[in-house]
């Protein structure tokens, strides 16, 4: 299928361990479909902190922009965390590769698993054929708006939200379009009752509403939306949000499926896509071989079905990683009672193997 680049981003904690694993499968699509993969790692986070003070150093940008797409592991170190002598911190990283890269749209699929909707907090028969996408806007909002501080007695702080219309556009649009590939319905979720922004994101996805006349949109407040996720999970389609109330509500609808690690995601936008699981780095369990590496996984298949176009190759990894859960051949955090747990390598290979 010809020749790409692979930027490889492991970062801290777990992430080292799941990258691993889906590195593998990838040498594996590569030997049956016929690609040549070159893999450039790379440093980010805690570990790029630690090397050369800075947790997205320009060297790391550059190999970024050389590649095709970036696989990323994850970012976070509890060194860091609560920490006031920490003049630096490795989440800034995931900022600053989100803005210097373009990457504007996070793409969070949620979607069950049969043989595993026993392990959901909620009840079979609301979270079974559940099944939809999570649109979140990355680089504005309260996140990135200025001004942004404290007061010079400590005692205030403050954050600005702030978008501008053609930000709002350009991720509204990508949900539209999402929209109209899938079943056809759009959730747009902001709090136009409270905030100017969330005014301003209605008003211009009404507008845009125009030339998709055969998406249903609804508009939704994120409190509303946020309770209809766990009430109703197979009631949404597309959900498209800014990046707070994306940054919550995709974590929130992340355990309808009984697992962080089960859930991937993409970040694209204007240079290079960037692939990676919605969890974080579980510092917990590195170096134990017990972390559950199927998001990084499924996150490799995102990655050849967006970046690469190839929706077979996608396919083939998701078949793989279907089979090992339907055979138990799972880690410990979704591996059903009186089965021996396999690791996190053992799930690697399995699903490698089985590709």
């Amino acid at each position: 299928m010809g020749k790409i680049n692979i930027a490889v981003l492991p970062g801290d904690g777990i992430g080292p361990e799941i990258v691993a694993q889906a590195v593998k499968a990838v040498d594996a699509v590569a030997k049956k479909f016929d690609y040549q993969v070159t893999y450039t790692h790379a440093l980010v986070g805690a570990s790029a902190i630690d090397a050369v003070g800075d947790p997205y150093p320009d060297q790391t940008h550059q190999v970024c922009m050389n590649s095709d797409a970036v696989l990323f592991g994850a970012i976070g170190d509890p060194r860091f965390d609560n920490n006031p002598e920490a003049k630096v911190r490795p989440e800034q990283g995931l900022l600053a590769m989100r803005k210097k890269l373009g990457l504007y749209a996070n793409l969070r699929p949620v979607e069950t698993f049969p043989s595993l909707l026993h392990r959901s907090p909620l009840r079979h028969d609301l979270v079974e054929g559940a099944d939809f996408i999570c649109v979140r806007e990355l680089t504005g909002g309260l996140y990135f708006g200025r001004p942004q501080g404290r007061s010079e007695d400590g005692n205030t702080a403050y954050d600005t939200c702030v978008y501008t219309r053609s930000e709002i556009e350009r991720i509204c649009r990508l949900g539209f379009e999402y929209a109209a590939q899938r079943r056809g319905k759009l959730t747009v979720v902001d709090k136009a009752n409270v905030l100017a922004t969330s005014r301003l994101w209605r008003e211009t996805a009404k507008q845009i509403a125009a030339e998709y006349p055969s998406v249903e949109v609804e508009y939704m407040f994120v409190d509303n939306a946020a309770m209809k996720i766990i009430q109703q999970p197979r009631h949404f389609d597309v959900i498209v949000t800014e990046n707070m109330f994306g940054d919550i509500l995709t974590d929130e609808a992340s355990v309808i499926t009984g697992s962080l690690g089960l859930l991937p995601s993409a970040s694209i936008g204007t240079g290079t896509s960037l692939f990676e699981p919605i969890h974080g780095s579980y510092p917990q369990a590195a170096g134990k071989n017990i972390a559950n590496p199927i998001a990084t996984i499924l996150s490799a298949a995102m990655m050849f079905e967006y970046a690469f176009a190839d929706a077979e190759a996608g396919a083939a990894i998701r078949r793989a990683v279907n089979l090992s859960i339907e055979k138990n051949i799972v880690t410990e955090d979704i591996a059903p009672a009186g089965v021996k747990p396999s690791s996190t390598s053992e799930v690697g290979d399995f699903i490698a193997a089985n590709i």
